[in-house]
């Protein structure tokens, strides 16, 4: 069967599978295999099928993703996150702006330990959003200032998404996180920017009607100093741990996560809340995360092969060809693309099922691999907080029972100005990824 015609096929099916609500590991696994049939017949399936799914998921750098994921649920689950936020609620009396400007930082902080930016949008869901009222924010912008803060762990490291980024392209992990620094530092400076525009166009707008109270929050609870010297102390242990270690070259990031999550431990620990379900959530929760991530590489490994087979990466190359001269323009092209995906399918997936098609045309444009991967993680960390599957939003309208609509309405207004800004730049100044690796 003809290649365009197998690929045309493949692509409406997909469409069609999504729409109807399938898991994109299915989809991904589907897809790869039928169209691996229509192309070679199924003789290829015994070899495709045997030992390259393990091999795929049986990958040493993956071990990262457990170990941040773990160390994740240890501070999670320790009330670490309560604790701070009650730090920054003392620090910011009678300075509105800069409880919301806090939040941003701590949801930037905390995508540094955690990686997740649902478990991160959700924590600060429960613990801002009551703050956040009481001091004069509408409840949407609460609810996009707490998804915006969760979404950042898309691009400050640890992130999960540069981690897959430098398995499916063998780019050095610790690289990328260094890469991604500055640019995480920027994209959180842009949603600072936004939401002091919008908290200060509601402030001007607001009636005199009086709103209605709102529940004390529990982070309002009276902590003893020691207990805040202590979380202070994990806290910036936990950061330099990783960025220090990762960066100085005395971990690799496998390790920095493996005594991060001892880290996270030894908090809950001296915190006072190790217990039998602390460490069945902490496992539990790690296992789920860790097996969708495997499931979806298994999957986009077979749609990956498919589409090496198709010659998509080629038909692609030949179609943009008259603007391959023009780098800025695919580069452009091709951020549209993946934020139209973010959109649509979960941040891993994208990256699984697109490097093997946009790699090749990267690589002939020439463009440097780790600052792209960069460039992709900050269209993620946007794509969690974009209609229709901002996964960021949904789990603070989950948590705080604030509508996803409203929420989406704002938190649109900070993905489009950061896309605008922070990917601009990137592509105007280059160095702003690389110039941190290039100096390890």
């Amino acid at each position: 069967m003809d290649n365009l015609l197998v690929i045309g096929i493949i692509l409406v099916m997909m469409i069609v599978l999504l729409i109807a609500g399938l898991y994109i590991h299915s989809v991904l696994l589907a897809s790869g295999i039928i169209g691996l049939i229509l192309l070679e017949g199924f003789g290829i399936l015994p070899g495709l099928l045997g030992n390259e799914p393990f091999n795929r998921v049986a990958s040493y750098t993956l071990t990262t993703i457990p170990l941040f994921v773990l160390m994740a649920q240890f501070i999670l689950q320790s009330g670490l996150v309560q604790d701070i936020f009650y730090m920054v609620h003392k620090v910011s009396k009678g300075k509105n702006s800069l409880l919301g400007i806090l939040t941003l930082i701590i949801g930037g902080m905390l995508g540094a330990v955690s990686g997740s930016g649902t478990a991160t949008s959700a924590s600060l869901g429960q613990v801002a959003i009551p703050e956040l009222r009481k001091h004069g924010y509408s409840a949407p912008l609460a609810g996009a200032i707490a998804a915006s803060g969760g979404s950042l762990s898309g691009i400050i490291p640890p992130s999960i998404i540069l981690i897959l980024y430098g398995v499916a392209t063998e780019t050095p992990v610790g690289s990328l996180f260094v890469g991604a620094f500055i640019p995480g530092i920027l994209t959180m400076a842009i949603f600072i920017l936004v939401m002091l525009v919008y908290f200060r166009l509601e402030r001007k707008k607001r009636t005199q009607v009086e709103e209605p109270a709102i529940k004390e929050a529990p982070v309002t609870e009276k902590l003893s100093a020691i207990r805040l010297l202590i979380v202070s102390v994990i806290a910036i242990l936990i950061v330099l741990v990783i960025f220090g270690g990762i960066y100085s070259g005395v971990f690799t990031p496998t390790e920095a996560g493996a005594v991060g999550a001892f880290v996270g431990l030894l908090a809950a620990l001296v915190l006072g809340k190790v217990n039998f379900q602390f460490f069945k959530t902490s496992v539990v929760e790690t296992i789920k995360l860790t097996g969708m991530v495997m499931i979806i590489m298994i999957g986009a490994q077979i749609f990956g092969r498919f589409v090496s087979l198709s010659l998509l990466p080629r038909r692609l190359i030949e179609l943009i060809e008259p603007i391959m001269d023009t780098p800025v323009l695919v580069l452009i092209a091709i951020s549209v693309v993946l934020f139209i995906m973010f959109m649509f399918i979960e941040g891993a997936a994208v990256i699984l099922m697109s490097i093997p098609v946009i790699l090749p045309i990267i690589q002939e444009l020439q463009v440097d691999i780790l600052w792209f991967g960069v460039f992709v993680a900050v269209i993620c960390t946007i794509g969690l907080i974009t209609p229709p599957v901002g996964l960021s939003v949904y789990a603070v309208a989950g948590v705080s029972g604030i509508s996803s609509g409203s929420i989406f309405r704002i938190s649109m207004v900070f993905a489009v100005v950061a896309m605008i800004i922070v990917c601009g730049l990137m592509i105007a100044f280059p160095g702003l990824a690389t110039w941190l690796p290039n100096s390890m």
